[in-house]
Protein backbone atom coordinates (compact mmCIF):
# COMPACT_ATOMS: atom_id res chain seq x y z
CA UNK A 1 0.00 0.00 0.00
CA UNK A 2 1.32 3.29 -0.73
CA UNK A 3 0.88 6.39 0.86
CA UNK A 4 0.79 9.76 -0.98
CA UNK A 5 2.31 12.91 1.66
CA UNK A 6 0.94 15.95 -0.42
CA UNK A 7 3.61 19.52 0.86
CA UNK A 8 2.24 22.63 -0.63
CA UNK A 9 5.46 25.16 -0.56
CA UNK A 10 5.68 28.41 -0.37
CA UNK A 11 8.47 30.54 0.79
CA UNK A 12 9.63 27.90 3.12
CA UNK A 13 13.59 28.01 2.95
CA UNK A 14 13.96 27.43 6.69
CA UNK A 15 12.30 24.34 6.84
CA UNK A 16 11.87 22.71 3.84
CA UNK A 17 14.61 20.46 4.32
CA UNK A 18 13.92 19.68 7.98
CA UNK A 19 10.22 18.95 7.12
CA UNK A 20 10.95 16.56 4.71
CA UNK A 21 13.58 14.23 7.16
CA UNK A 22 10.75 14.07 9.77
CA UNK A 23 8.14 12.99 7.09
CA UNK A 24 10.56 10.11 6.49
CA UNK A 25 11.39 9.59 9.52
CA UNK A 26 7.85 9.24 10.47
CA UNK A 27 7.07 6.08 12.31
CA UNK A 28 4.99 3.81 9.81
CA UNK A 29 5.37 1.00 7.82
CA UNK A 30 3.94 1.78 4.49
CA UNK A 31 5.55 2.91 1.27
CA UNK A 32 5.49 6.77 0.76
CA UNK A 33 5.98 9.19 -1.77
CA UNK A 34 6.13 13.16 -1.11
CA UNK A 35 4.96 15.07 -3.61
CA UNK A 36 6.16 18.95 -3.29
CA UNK A 37 3.94 21.57 -5.04
CA UNK A 38 6.02 24.72 -5.03
CA UNK A 39 3.81 27.91 -5.10
CA UNK A 40 5.89 29.80 -6.76
CA UNK A 41 8.20 30.86 -4.00
CA UNK A 42 9.96 34.32 -3.43
CA UNK A 43 12.55 33.45 -0.62
CA UNK A 44 15.37 30.81 -2.23
CA UNK A 45 13.35 27.99 -1.43
CA UNK A 46 13.57 27.31 -5.06
CA UNK A 47 17.27 26.85 -5.15
CA UNK A 48 17.18 24.18 -2.84
CA UNK A 49 15.72 21.70 -5.21
CA UNK A 50 18.34 20.59 -6.93
CA UNK A 51 19.98 19.16 -3.80
CA UNK A 52 17.10 16.85 -3.09
CA UNK A 53 18.50 14.02 -4.88
CA UNK A 54 21.98 14.21 -3.09
CA UNK A 55 19.98 15.12 0.44
CA UNK A 56 17.60 12.48 0.27
CA UNK A 57 18.73 9.75 -2.24
CA UNK A 58 16.20 7.11 -1.26
CA UNK A 59 13.42 8.42 -0.93
CA UNK A 60 10.21 8.84 -3.56
CA UNK A 61 10.09 12.95 -4.27
CA UNK A 62 8.54 14.61 -6.72
CA UNK A 63 8.23 18.13 -7.09
CA UNK A 64 5.93 20.26 -8.87
CA UNK A 65 6.03 24.15 -9.81
CA UNK A 66 3.66 27.26 -9.93
CA UNK A 67 4.98 29.52 -12.00
CA UNK A 68 2.22 32.03 -10.64
CA UNK A 69 1.40 32.55 -7.15
CA UNK A 70 -2.29 30.70 -6.88
CA UNK A 71 -2.72 29.87 -3.06
CA UNK A 72 -2.94 26.51 -1.27
CA UNK A 73 -5.74 25.57 -2.52
CA UNK A 74 -4.05 25.49 -5.69
CA UNK A 75 -1.33 23.83 -4.44
CA UNK A 76 -3.60 20.97 -3.09
CA UNK A 77 -5.29 20.37 -6.15
CA UNK A 78 -2.27 20.24 -8.05
CA UNK A 79 -0.72 17.72 -5.63
CA UNK A 80 -4.16 15.58 -5.16
CA UNK A 81 -3.91 15.43 -9.12
CA UNK A 82 -0.36 13.81 -8.97
CA UNK A 83 -0.62 11.53 -6.11
CA UNK A 84 -0.58 7.77 -7.01
CA UNK A 85 -1.02 6.43 -3.57
CA UNK A 86 -3.79 4.43 -1.97
CA UNK A 87 -4.11 7.01 0.85
CA UNK A 88 -3.56 10.43 0.51
CA UNK A 89 -2.27 12.82 3.95
CA UNK A 90 -1.64 16.48 3.61
CA UNK A 91 1.31 17.95 5.07
CA UNK A 92 2.23 21.68 5.84
CA UNK A 93 6.15 22.17 4.43
CA UNK A 94 6.28 24.40 7.94
CA UNK A 95 7.04 22.48 11.24
CA UNK A 96 3.86 22.91 13.13
CA UNK A 97 2.40 19.56 12.38
CA UNK A 98 4.47 16.75 13.45
CA UNK A 99 4.74 13.65 11.24
CA UNK A 100 5.07 11.80 14.36
CA UNK A 101 1.16 11.74 14.63
CA UNK A 102 0.79 9.64 11.26
CA UNK A 103 0.26 6.54 13.22
CA UNK A 104 -2.67 7.58 15.08
CA UNK A 105 -3.63 9.66 11.63
CA UNK A 106 -3.72 6.22 9.86
CA UNK A 107 -5.42 3.97 11.60
CA UNK A 108 -8.88 4.47 11.56
CA UNK A 109 -8.28 4.10 7.84
CA UNK A 110 -6.00 0.89 7.70
CA UNK A 111 -8.62 -0.19 10.09
CA UNK A 112 -11.19 -0.32 7.64
CA UNK A 113 -13.34 2.05 9.81
CA UNK A 114 -13.10 5.64 7.84
CA UNK A 115 -12.55 6.58 4.71
CA UNK A 116 -11.30 10.56 5.72
CA UNK A 117 -9.48 11.68 9.26
CA UNK A 118 -9.31 14.75 10.22
CA UNK A 119 -6.34 15.17 12.99
CA UNK A 120 -7.34 17.80 15.82
CA UNK A 121 -5.34 20.59 17.53
CA UNK A 122 -8.70 20.97 19.61
CA UNK A 123 -9.14 17.27 21.10
CA UNK A 124 -6.98 14.43 23.15
CA UNK A 125 -4.35 15.32 25.60
CA UNK A 126 -1.55 15.93 22.79
CA UNK A 127 0.93 18.52 23.30
CA UNK A 128 0.62 21.99 21.83
CA UNK A 129 2.44 25.41 21.54
CA UNK A 130 0.09 28.02 23.61
CA UNK A 131 -0.10 31.22 20.98
CA UNK A 132 -2.64 33.41 19.83
CA UNK A 133 -6.54 33.55 22.01
CA UNK A 134 -8.33 35.06 19.24
CA UNK A 135 -6.56 32.45 16.52
CA UNK A 136 -8.14 29.55 18.66
CA UNK A 137 -11.50 31.45 19.28
CA UNK A 138 -11.88 31.92 15.54
CA UNK A 139 -10.75 28.21 14.30
CA UNK A 140 -13.46 26.94 16.52
CA UNK A 141 -15.84 30.15 15.01
CA UNK A 142 -15.27 28.64 11.75
CA UNK A 143 -15.71 24.32 12.65
CA UNK A 144 -19.49 25.77 14.61
CA UNK A 145 -20.37 27.64 11.00
CA UNK A 146 -19.30 24.81 8.90
CA UNK A 147 -21.08 22.23 11.13
CA UNK A 148 -24.12 23.82 11.11
CA UNK A 149 -24.30 23.22 7.43
CA UNK A 150 -22.35 19.76 6.91
CA UNK A 151 -24.50 18.39 10.14
CA UNK A 152 -20.93 16.89 11.42
CA UNK A 153 -18.89 17.79 14.82
CA UNK A 154 -15.85 18.13 13.94
CA UNK A 155 -13.83 19.92 16.49
CA UNK A 156 -11.09 21.70 14.05
CA UNK A 157 -12.64 21.62 10.47
CA UNK A 158 -9.39 24.02 9.79
CA UNK A 159 -6.55 21.62 10.15
CA UNK A 160 -3.90 20.62 8.03
CA UNK A 161 -3.77 17.11 8.49
CA UNK A 162 -6.60 15.67 6.39
CA UNK A 163 -6.34 12.33 5.42
CA UNK A 164 -8.10 10.31 2.64
CA UNK A 165 -8.63 7.25 1.04
CA UNK A 166 -7.53 7.96 -2.64
CA UNK A 167 -10.82 7.16 -4.14
CA UNK A 168 -12.70 9.95 -2.02
CA UNK A 169 -10.78 12.65 -3.57
CA UNK A 170 -11.50 11.00 -7.31
CA UNK A 171 -15.16 11.33 -6.36
CA UNK A 172 -15.16 15.26 -5.34
CA UNK A 173 -14.29 18.04 -7.61
CA UNK A 174 -12.39 21.29 -5.66
CA UNK A 175 -12.11 24.72 -7.17
CA UNK A 176 -10.96 26.73 -4.16
CA UNK A 177 -7.52 28.35 -5.09
CA UNK A 178 -6.35 29.72 -1.27
CA UNK A 179 -7.35 29.12 1.70
CA UNK A 180 -11.54 28.11 1.25
CA UNK A 181 -10.05 25.10 0.54
CA UNK A 182 -10.99 23.56 4.06
CA UNK A 183 -14.61 25.08 4.08
CA UNK A 184 -14.90 23.42 0.54
CA UNK A 185 -13.34 19.72 0.95
CA UNK A 186 -15.56 19.37 4.18
CA UNK A 187 -18.41 20.39 2.76
CA UNK A 188 -17.89 17.96 -0.36
CA UNK A 189 -16.78 15.31 2.22
CA UNK A 190 -19.77 15.44 4.10
CA UNK A 191 -22.25 15.83 1.19
CA UNK A 192 -20.48 12.52 -0.15
CA UNK A 193 -21.13 10.48 2.91
CA UNK A 194 -18.31 9.32 3.29
CA UNK A 195 -16.84 8.01 7.01
CA UNK A 196 -15.24 11.07 9.11
CA UNK A 197 -13.51 10.16 12.29
CA UNK A 198 -11.02 12.62 13.99
CA UNK A 199 -7.67 12.31 16.07
CA UNK A 200 -6.12 14.32 18.37
CA UNK A 201 -3.04 15.25 17.04
CA UNK A 202 0.30 17.91 18.38
CA UNK A 203 0.12 21.39 17.80
CA UNK A 204 3.60 23.83 17.49
CA UNK A 205 2.66 26.44 15.85
CA UNK A 206 4.32 29.53 14.52
CA UNK A 207 3.88 33.05 15.28
CA UNK A 208 3.81 35.93 12.98
CA UNK A 209 7.39 36.74 13.28
CA UNK A 210 7.99 33.41 12.76
CA UNK A 211 6.83 32.93 9.55
CA UNK A 212 2.93 32.37 9.88
CA UNK A 213 0.72 33.41 6.61
CA UNK A 214 -3.04 33.27 7.96
CA UNK A 215 -4.98 36.23 9.05
CA UNK A 216 -7.84 37.43 9.93
CA UNK A 217 -8.84 38.17 6.51
CA UNK A 218 -8.34 34.47 5.36
CA UNK A 219 -11.00 34.23 8.17
CA UNK A 220 -13.54 36.12 6.76
CA UNK A 221 -13.09 34.43 3.17
CA UNK A 222 -13.43 31.08 4.99
CA UNK A 223 -16.75 31.92 6.62
CA UNK A 224 -18.06 33.36 2.97
CA UNK A 225 -16.91 30.36 1.45
CA UNK A 226 -18.55 27.91 3.93
CA UNK A 227 -21.83 29.50 3.22
CA UNK A 228 -21.22 29.48 -0.66
CA UNK A 229 -20.51 25.51 -0.63
CA UNK A 230 -23.29 25.04 1.49
CA UNK A 231 -25.83 26.06 -1.33
CA UNK A 232 -23.43 25.25 -3.94
CA UNK A 233 -21.18 22.44 -5.30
Amino acid sequence: MLLSIVIPVYNEQDTLFEIIRRVLDSPIELDRELILVDDCSRDGTLELYPRLESEFPNAKIRLVKHTVNQGKGAALRTGYAEARGDIVLVQDADLEYSPQDYPKLLKPILDGRADVVYGSRFVGGDEHRVLYFWHSVGNRFLTLCSNVFTNLNLTDMETCYKVFRADVLKNIRLRSNRFGIEPEITAKVARGGWRIYEVGISYSGRSYAEGKKITWKDGVQAFFYILRFAIAD
